[in-house]
């Protein structure tokens, strides 16, 4: 968690909080490409992409 507040941090004090949504996406599909393996949802999730 030291991670995600100096990053905050970061962002704060550079005014970049334009990277903040970006970042947000991208955990989120590593989110789902990894819950999503092994599952039946899996061909469903690579036909999206």
């Amino acid at each position: 968690m030291d991670f995600v507040r100096e990053f905050w941090e970061f962002l704060k004090v550079r005014k970049k909080y334009w990277l903040l949504p970006i970042i947000i996406v991208l955990v989120l599909f590593g989110g789902l490409i990894i819950l999503s393996q092994g599952s039946a949802v899996a061909p469903f999730i690579y036909t999206i992409f």
